[in-house]
């Protein structure tokens, strides 16, 4: 007793999505239009539809898709939870920065993760696996005697700008090494 749908790929992730836990029945009943209980037994009594869920099942499980969707799924509930924190008189003080910073992350508020402007450019030059330099600078003319360093790793900073003044080189102009 084939059903036509164990070749539609979207009805069966669909499926597999419900055994997960992920969708609910009420959802596909409506998304698929099977409004009669006799239908939605049909279904269930296909051998072949049946396995055919239960591998991609598997599959989800092994790739990690149904941790992330399950994982995503809870997730929308963390601003509530997060706000109730906030607003809650008797919280301890540092949960409640805890869940400001949190809301403030998951609302994008942190300039890290804002898209860039279209006003700056930044470079940046790796000089070893932990050494880099960033410049961030403004869109027009560029100073080009300005070394300004915007952003710097602070461990190897004084390393760097040592290494630098050692290796300076001086000739009195007549282009000789002293």
């Amino acid at each position: 007793m084939s059903d036509p749908l164990i070749d539609d790929d979207e009805f069966i992730l669909d499926f597999a999505r419900l055994s997960e836990g992920i969708y609910d029945e009420k959802f596909l009943r409506t998304k698929y239009h099977f409004v009669d209980d006799a239908t939605w037994e049909r279904l269930g009594q296909d051998d072949e539809l049946v396995e055919k869920i239960m591998l991609l099942r598997a599959s989800r499980v092994r790739s990690g898709a149904t941790k992330r969707e399950l994982a995503q799924k809870h997730m929308v509930r963390a601003p509530d939870v997060l706000n109730n924190i906030m607003n809650d008189p008797e919280a301890n003080h540092r949960h409640v920065v805890d869940a400001i910073k949190t809301m403030d992350a998951l609302a994008g508020g942190n300039p890290e993760n804002a898209p860039a402007s279209d006003e700056r450019f930044q470079i940046t030059i790796v000089l070893s696996a932990d050494e880099r330099l960033t410049f961030d600078k403004k869109r027009g003319k560029i100073d080009q005697h300005d070394g300004e360093i915007i952003d710097h790793d602070a461990d190897t900073a004084p390393k760097l700008l040592a290494a630098i003044a050692a290796n300076k080189r001086t000739d009195n102009g007549s282009g000789e090494p002293l």
